[in-house]
């Protein structure tokens, strides 16, 4: 045999074997099921083969093909990937101080995938994010939806969309964040103003490219910001809005109002004093549960009890990390916060997963546990809004990225030395790797 042929033959197997595991069909059985969009499911029986599920139910009814690989899970509980709406994972970082609307830039140039802060969502449980620069521009640019899956790029990382283009929205922020001296706005008056007046240029802009179709001569030089407004007044982009104040937030609504884009409001510590207009709007909220004080002087009167006000009047309500702020593996206290505060349970853990992937455009693919959706799903050790359940394994399109039996993700989940960074210091230097 020659040594082309062997090597030819190697090729083959591990091809073969690479095409095998893509195919495999496992039925995960016994587990306390929550599909989010059907009721509970007390011993339940969860199909998936390759990245899909193909279907979900009781433990019996429920036919198992013949060859799946069945996994028990009795004792456990199994719910979709937990979707975090708001994340600064990655060392993420955006616009810079040379102007206060930075439309152009775009978070994926600056994501490090190999970040520790990656590897710890995936401890909490989480499969999808929004990942955003800052909020101190009234904009900073443009986010980006990423699935958690192991790799060792931002490109392994990606959601495309049919045409191949990573999915993402459009940052926005107002209130003191954004409040500095020249070029940035001084007043929450002129933040509004200075909005206003890229979005009539946007405008503009789009009428130029609209009777470019016509006649191409008429084609305006391209402009990489209003390309990106464009996409946001076509509804191609939503906007991810950072606010907080009861005002600011009018504000927010007086905007979208004006120029029709589509919005998420995101944190609005004071959802509470105007619910009834966010839900007016037909607007859907992100918002943020704190478990200390502290913090910026404008969020000073957040409450628990946002998730419940809003969850009364119909807004579709997701959670978020804003991590660091919110560590990401602490993610599921947040829907015991809002239970506690009178959400219902369905409600936390619908804004757990279901909320998100609706505000992410990404109902179709992820956010509960039905036949055709993507194999993103936990399993824990008890129930999700109690603080001594754990998330002990995570899946993502039908891969294992998280396993607390595995040491080296433990350490991800629980901390100690290396959690935070793979190599030592030694005075100036890391040349030793952890052990």
């Amino acid at each position: 045999m020659t040594s082309a042929f062997r090597v030819a033959l190697i090729f083959i197997a591990f091809a073969s074997l690479s095409v095998a595991e893509e195919e495999i069909t496992r039925a995960f059985t016994g587990a306390k099921i929550f599909p989010i969009t059907g009721d509970p499911i007390d011993s339940g029986t969860l199909i998936v083969r390759g990245s899909t599920i193909i279907a979900v139910g009781k433990n019996g009814a429920t036919e198992i093909p013949e060859g799946a690989v069945t996994v028990d899970v009795s004792g456990k509980v199994m719910m979709p990937g937990l979707i975090c709406t708001h994340s600064h994972i990655g060392q993420v970082s955006g616009g810079d101080s040379s102007a206060p609307i930075q439309p152009d830039v775009r978070v994926l140039d600056s994501i490090n995938v190999r970040d520790a802060s990656v590897r710890k969502a995936r401890a909490g449980g989480l499969t999808t994010v929004n990942i955003m620069s800052g909020s101190g521009h009234l904009l900073s640019g443009q986010t980006i939806y990423l699935k958690l899956r192991k790799g060792e790029t931002v490109e392994d990382l990606m959601i495309l969309d049919t045409g191949g283009k990573p999915r993402g929205g459009m940052k926005m922020a107002n209130g003191t964040n954004s409040i500095k001296t020249a070029p940035f706005p001084g007043t929450r008056g002129k933040s509004a103003a200075l909005v206003r007046e890229q979005y009539i240029k946007a405008q503009a802009y789009q009428k130029k490219l609209a009777a470019a179709k016509e006649d191409p001569g008429k084609a305006p030089e391209r402009d990489l910001a209003m390309e990106a407004l464009v996409e946001v007044l076509e509804g191609k982009r939503v906007v991810h809005h950072h606010t907080h104040r009861h005002d600011d937030i009018l504000t927010v609504l007086r905007l979208r109002e004006e120029f029709g884009f589509r919005l998420v409001l995101h944190h609005v510590s004071e959802a509470w004093k105007v619910a009834p207009q966010i839900a007016a709007a037909k607007v859907p909220c992100s918002i943020i549960l704190l478990d200390s004080p502290g913090g910026k002087l404008e969020a000073r009167d957040i409450e628990w009890r946002n998730g419940a006000e809003l969850e009364k009047l119909g807004v579709v309500t997701s959670f978020h990390t804003d991590d660091p702020i919110n560590d990401s593996r602490w993610f599921l206290r947040s829907g015991g916060f809002a239970v506690r505060a009178g959400m219902s349970r369905h409600g936390a853990l619908y804004a757990l997963t279901m909320a998100g992937a609706i505000q992410l455009d990404m109902e179709e693919r992820v956010g509960s546990l039905s036949a055709g959706k993507d194999a993103d799903f936990i399993i824990l050790s008890g129930d999700p809004l109690s603080v001594y359940s754990r998330v002990e394994e995570t899946w993502i399109e039908g891969k294992r990225v998280f396993n607390l039996a595995d040491p080296e993700d433990k350490l991800c989940a629980v901390g100690g030395e290396g959690a935070g960074s793979p190599r030592l210091t030694n005075m100036c230097c890391f040349d030793f790797p952890i052990k």
